[in-house]
């Protein structure tokens, strides 16, 4: 399993944009073939911070989804919206601890 996590952070005004159009494509890209999993947490100690979760069969499928149309316009959507640079990390889910 390949884990994709990734720090958003927004000018305060574009949150409910954000938001509305997470909403709006989050059962689009859980069914995008290979997705396991996704996920928005918003920060509890600052309100313009996000986290996505997304799960993947593998680093191929997320490639996948992140060269398709799909993503194209997620992407351009969202990245006007921004404050920062979003910041992302991959990692391999080797191990559940207990």
């Amino acid at each position: 399993m390949f884990v994709r996590i990734v720090k958003l952070r927004f000018h305060e005004e574009n949150i409910a944009a954000f938001l509305e159009n997470f909403e709006e494509v989050k059962d689009k890209i859980r069914g995008f073939d290979g997705n396991l999993f996704l996920e928005l947490y918003q920060d509890k100690n600052d309100k313009r911070t996000f986290f996505t979760y997304s799960y993947w069969e593998t680093e191929d499928h997320l490639e996948n989804y992140r060269n398709s149309e799909l993503f194209k316009g997620v992407w351009s959507f969202t990245k006007a919206l921004f404050s920062d640079k979003p910041e992302a990390w991959s990692v391999d889910k080797l191990a559940t601890l207990h």
